[in-house]
């Protein structure tokens, strides 16, 4: 899988080509002319090409000829390398000119090579390559084959810079493709897309400026029923979109690109620039409603709360600059999202100080509702409820405050629950949703002496069950795919690759994980004899790493694959777990050839030749090229296929020594069948196996987190050391590295309050709001059952910022009524009663827009929705507590003041 996480080493864009062309001319055609073409697009870093058929001169040796002859097949590779060359020798001089001299000794044509002498016999005569071996002008011997759709294609895959703009790309790449089409129509040439990231990309972006648009919307409709009248519901229309274009900017500054993040953060920022405006606007009523004009009541706001609107502004900005520190593989997800948060918070705080007073000041008037005005019934219904609940709210606040403890306590025991709530299981965790991306990655293993014909063969039956299902868009197949997933690494003709991507999601009953994991049932029962994995695409792993992985490494191999069987039982005992395997394997056929060295030294054979020799025999020898035009061909030596069928050729295979005499392998060397792994992993320079497999139906992290507590109870070997990677790993460190953040705010918070209030002790106060948010978060987590993960991380640091907000603004008030001279109780009691309606209108304002977010489908709304119903659980239950515990908690620490005042402790 990945190791090291990056979006960039997977290909961006899958693409199938077909023509009317012979398959050598049309590979020729992407080789030279439509490779470069594409590779030409700027943030394009490679595009590779797989099938199709490449022109090679095949020599195929008959080894009964050889022997006949006396000639190795060693000889006959030298002879062709040795004629084969081109020499400059020197140049011819006088005084009007200077010419190079050189000497042409390549192969033009195949009549050349077929004369050419390859050794002399003893009686002098000279014996041909045409002799000892049959020639074909033919193409090289396939290693894959591509399908689309059942139809025989070549790939072109393209893999993106890590700086480069996917959309971008996508967009310059299909334009390319549109004129190729074009200019190869008469070849009828045509490309099809597999798969294209940009797609999930793009409608990811549409649906959150779709969510930003209603939730604009929405929240223009509380004012109006909070405000009383349109033209207050305007000025806020008017703020909003003015700090998010404004943030725009911001983006544009940074070289940001739209992609997931940035747009999640704006759908997000959406509640932060609704709550500035909304209270400076309530604050200017609360003037005008005293009898001051618009103009001064905007005036007096700045002087009554600027200051304690900025500190909010502040601890906002301060609670998501830590995250831009954060490092590792979060880093790259969080620090555009944290950077735009940041910049639209400081724009917004602009707005609702210069933008929104200013406005006000120009359009806002006092509207006296009107019984008699049908228009003005609702508003006035609303009205009452407002008080009612508000009446509601003083009695419940009146008691809190003449019951200190049991208020205290009992808001406190709701914490812990909460807290317990969160650490007993009930609330999943993950590193991040696995979305419905519509795609998912099938693999068709067989047993791995298998040739690429049978393993085609069988493709052949899978592709012809997934093209009759209608919810199947497109079918791409690669036969002879790499291990992984991964086009470079290698070719392994026992595997097969089938991308499939489905109908668009409202078109269908089935999430890609779910059609994953049904098609692979109904293929299994179908398709005996092949072992097939199904794996869901998603945005992050690209559908080739397995979320869950653990790391093996020890000295000895074989300790490690018996150790590996027990881990592998481990997982497939914990529930939600499948497709469990291990990335070493034993049994793999070989057949070893021993050499007796002593014999080899009485032959007068080294070790070299024997060498060499097998090699060009089995793997061929294509060093030497044929010359034609401007282009070169292989020629490819090797023994005919009907030489190397089995085990008895080997032992027939021969060489010649130095005294040219004919030697068999089985004079010198024992041969036998055996089986070796299938290949070796070294990580740090020690061998090691990844076990890996895929979760279903229960959040990655929960079962992460019952395999690493299972292991740490078995017994290990010396020797062996356990690590988990992938998901696991991932999720560690973005929660430990998130956490820090969080505590980072929390405390850098507290610091500024310290500042603004020249106290040690009401800060504290302030920072009660945090916890009680928290109850609603994890209640909200639990009762919509979705995962915590990373982004939901952000949503806890985003409530931290937002509820001090709320507190603040009730410290401060209350502060400014004592030193008007007021007692704690009344303050207390006026100063958040006051404070009520701003409170409960910007929590109801930011809960209704986040509630879109958070029900919304379709691309990337994984990410968002546990966000969003942390932020409508925090806020909620931070609205109806903070109000209550912040009071309390003054009033108890004014009563400690007041008896330390009375004894005379300072």
């Amino acid at each position: 899988g990945l190791g090291k996480f990056s979006f960039d080493e997977l290909p961006i864009m899958r693409i199938g080509a077909t023509s009317d062309m012979d398959e050598r001319a049309f590979t020729t055609l992407l080789d030279k002319t439509i490779q470069p073409e594409l590779a030409r697009i700027e943030g394009i870093a490679k595009v590779d090409i797989t099938g199709g058929e490449k022109r090679e001169i095949k020599i195929n040796v008959n080894n009964d000829k050889l022997k006949y002859y006396a000639v190795s097949i060693l000889q006959v590779s030298n002879a062709i390398s040795k004629a084969n060359l081109n020499f400059p020798t020197g140049s011819i001089k006088n005084t009007a000119q200077d010419v190079l001299v050189r000497l042409s000794g390549k192969f033009t044509s195949l009549a050349e090579l077929s004369n050419l002498a390859v050794a002399t016999n003893k009686d002098g005569s000279q014996v041909y390559l045409k002799d000892v071996a049959e020639l074909y002008d033919s193409g090289e011997d396939a290693t894959s084959l591509t399908r689309i759709n059942g139809k025989t294609s070549l790939g072109i895959f393209i893999t993106k810079t890590s700086d480069g703009n996917t959309v971008g790309i996508s967009k310059e790449a299909k334009k390319s493709l549109v004129a190729l089409e074009q200019a190869y129509a008469a070849e009828n040439v045509k490309f099809t897309i597999a798969s294209d990231s940009a797609d999930f990309t793009l409608e990811a972006a549409n649906s959150v400026i779709y969510d930003l648009i209603i939730a604009v919307i929405l929240v223009a409709f509380i004012m109006l029923f909070f405000l009383h009248n349109i033209r207050n519901a305007l000025i806020v229309m008017v703020a909003i979109p003015t700090s998010v274009i404004s943030a725009f900017v911001v983006m544009a500054a940074l070289g940001f690109s739209l992609n997931l993040m940035s747009l999640l953060a704006l759908s997000l920022v959406i509640g932060i620039l609704v709550d500035d405006s909304i209270v400076v606007l309530e604050n200017i009523h609360m003037h005008m409603e005293n009898g001051k004009s618009a103009r001064e009541a905007a005036q007096q706001t700045w002087k009554e709360i600027g200051i304690s609107v900025t500190s909010i502004t502040l601890v906002i900005v301060v609670v998501f600059l830590p995250i831009t520190f954060v490092t590792g593989i979060v880093s790259d997800l969080l620090f555009q999202f944290s950077i735009v948060v940041v910049a639209a918070t400081v724009i917004s705080w602009l707005v609702s100080f210069t933008l929104t007073p200013w406005l006000a000041s120009r359009f806002t008037k006092l509207s006296h509702l009107n019984k008699r005005k049908v228009t003005d019934r609702p508003l006035i219904w609303f009205e009452n409820r407002i008080s009612n609940f508000q009446n509601f709210f003083k009695g419940i606040l009146k008691w809190s405050l003449t019951h200190k403890r049991i208020a205290f306590t009992s808001i406190m025991l709701m914490v812990i629950a909460s807290f317990a709530l969160a650490g007993s299981g009930l609330i999943g965790v993950e590193f991040v949703a696995n979305g419905d991306n519509g795609e998912f990655r099938l693999q068709a293993e067989l047993p791995k002496e298998t040739p690429l014909e049978q393993t085609n063969f069988l493709t052949r039956q899978i592709e012809d069950h997934l093209i009759k299902d209608p919810d199947i868009a497109n079918v791409f197949t690669t036969v002879g795919a790499g291990s992984g997933g991964n086009i470079s690494e290698g070719n392994n003709a026992y595997i097969s690759q089938i991308n499939v991507k489905l109908v668009p999601a409202e078109k269908r009953s089935l999430t890609s994980t779910e059609y994953a994991a049904k098609t692979k049932f109904d293929l299994s029962k179908k398709i005996p004899g092949a072992k097939i994995t199904a794996s869901p695409v998603s945005i992050v792993s690209g559908g080739t790493a397995a979320p869950i992985q653990f790391q093996l490494q020890g000295s000895n191999l074989d300790t490690l694959l018996i150790f590996s069987e027990k881990i592998k039982t481990i997982i497939k005992s914990v529930p939600g777990t499948f497709e469990i395997k291990a990335s070493v394997e034993g049994g793999n056929p070989e057949i070893a050839v021993q050499i007796d060295r002593q014999k080899l030294a009485e032959l007068n054979l080294s070790l070299d030749v024997v060498g060499t020799t097998m090699q060009n025999a089995y793997a061929g020898n294509d060093q030497s090229k044929l010359l034609q035009g401007d282009d070169e061909y292989p020629i490819k030596v090797q023994l005919d296929e009907f030489d190397r069928m089995d085990i008895d050729d080997i032992s027939n295979i021969t060489f010649l020594n130095t005294k040219r005499e004919l030697i068999q392998l089985s004079q010198f060397a024992n041969i036998t069948s055996t089986t070796g792994p299938s290949r070796l992993e070294r990580k740090d320079k020690i061998t090691s196996v990844t076990i890996e497999a895929q979760v279903s139906g229960r959040p990655v992290g929960t079962v992460g987190r019952e395999i690493q507590s299972k292991i740490d109870a078995l017994k290990i070997p010396p020797g062996i050391f356990v690590l988990a990677a992938g998901d696991v790993k991932n999720q560690a460190e973005a929660f430990s590295s998130l956490l820090l953040a969080l505590m980072a705010s929390i405390v850098l918070v507290y610091l500024i309050m310290v500042a603004l209030y020249d106290n040690y002790v009401y800060p504290l106060v302030v920072m009660f709001s945090v916890p009680v948010a928290m109850i609603g978060a994890f209640l909200a987590l639990a009762l919509t059952r979705t995962n915590l993960s990373i982004f939901g991380m952000l949503g806890l640091i985003m409530l931290v910022g937002l509820v001090i907000k709320n507190a603040s603004l009730i410290v401060d008030f209350v502060n400014q009524l004592k030193k008007e001279g007021k007692g704690s109780y009344d303050a207390l009691m006026e100063g958040t009663m006051a404070r009520f309606r701003p409170i409960l209108m910007t929590t109801i304002a930011m809960v209704i827009a986040m509630i879109p977010i958070a029900i919304a489908s379709g691309a990337g709304s994984e990410w968002k929705n546990g966000l969003a119903w942390i932020l409508i659980g925090g806020l909620t239950s931070s609205m109806l507590l903070t109000l209550i515990i912040v009071p309390v908690a003054y009033l108890a620490v004014d009563t400690i003041k007041g008896r330390r005042a009375a004894k005379g402790v300072p």
